[in-house]
């Protein structure tokens, strides 16, 4: 492949990161039981999301909080832990995966929800799993365009509806073992929310500068995750292995605009536990560097990256080169660094 999208920021740095959990558990041993009688007659075992994926539990929200109670819950910590008011707010942006209807974008309910000003500027992100780094990099441009002063990224995954399809149609007597290894991944995921606010350095000493990053495209492998809210046919080995060769193209390609090989951590997107210890194998650092939340939050989607963040900020000192590193399906792979 050619190209080596590379971008920098000078005036740009995060206020604040949050995360909200979704409170409602769901164990891969309760999956396993409604799917037993599948496992038994097409000959496979129960405990594989948690042997294969690392996953012991994921998580759903009440059935009376929304896609926009979420983003907002998230939005609104976010804000009050940034000292930032609504009516400063200049564009707010939505990067989740998961969502209720295709129109309008998601932004808005958001938007009218936290009672964000008409001058600010709302609209979604999607990029699979990749979206909040990518709303990272807009929000850069923005602010160091002198555009606005803060920007908002929010992001709320909730999976139940696409759980409970796929757990439907898996429990069919019909229901082949092909048919559960390519859904597999659907019931690795997860709900729960993050948020940031990022604003001019200049204006902002305390903040955490965000330096800037490095995108690449495979999109030769487009076609190994598709997925709605109904169905998610992922081909798993190849994607680990396509997804794990374009990040390390992407980190070698980086390698002439940036130095990240003594960065403290890095905040990797998380589809299992083995995928965060092979990235970590190949990014050649210790695995202590690459916190985790799969095992008990799932694939938080576009959420995962900042919500690991947000749970590991007590480990975090002021100096410290901070990594995101963000696949999506498609392929799509963006890595960003923080000073923090």
């Amino acid at each position: 492949m050619t190209g080596n999208a590379t971008y920098r920021l000078s005036n740009t740095s995060v206020l604040s990161v949050v995360g909200v959990e979704a409170p409602v558990v769901m164990t891969s041993e309760a999956f396993d039981d409604r799917l037993a009688a599948t496992y038994e007659r097409t000959g496979l075992r129960r405990g594989m999301l948690m042997e294969l994926a690392g996953v012991v539990q994921r998580r759903w929200w009440p059935e009376d909080v929304s896609f926009a109670d979420a983003a907002s819950m998230a939005g609104a910590k976010a804000l009050a832990e940034a000292g930032i008011t609504p009516s400063q707010v200049g564009v707010i942006i939505s990067t989740a995966v998961t969502r209720p209807h295709l129109e309008p974008s998601s932004a808005v309910a958001v938007h009218h929800q936290l009672g964000l000003p008409t001058s600010c500027f709302s609209f979604d992100i999607a990029n699979a799993c990749l979206g909040f780094v990518n709303g990272l990099q807009v929000a850069g441009l923005m602010i160091d365009s002198g555009q606005v002063d803060y920007v908002l990224v929010v992001d709320a995954e909730s999976v139940q509806d696409l759980h409970e399809a796929t757990l439907q149609r898996l429990e069919r007597p019909e229901a082949t073992a092909e048919e559960v290894k390519a859904q597999f991944a659907s019931l690795t995921i997860g709900s729960g929310a993050a948020a940031m606010v990022l604003g001019r350095t200049d204006q902002h000493p305390e903040g955490h500068r965000l330096v800037g990053g490095v995108s690449r495209s495979g999109s030769e492998h487009h076609e190994l995750c598709i997925g709605d809210m109904n169905l998610m046919q992922t081909d798993s080995r190849a994607l680990f292995e396509a997804g794990i060769a374009l990040a390390m193209e992407t980190w070698k390609d980086s390698q002439e605009d940036f130095d990240w090989s003594d960065a403290d951590f890095f905040f990797c997107h998380q589809t299992s536990v083995k995928h965060i210890a092979a990235m970590a194998a190949a990014l050649g650092v210790s695995s202590d560097r690459c916190p985790t939340t799969v095992q008990d939050h799932g694939n938080l989607g576009a959420a995962a990256v900042p919500f690991t963040l947000a749970q590991n900020l007590d480990r975090l000192q002021p100096g410290m080169q901070v990594m995101l590193l963000g696949i999506g399906s498609g392929l799509n792979t963006s890595f960003a660094e923080i000073i923090w």
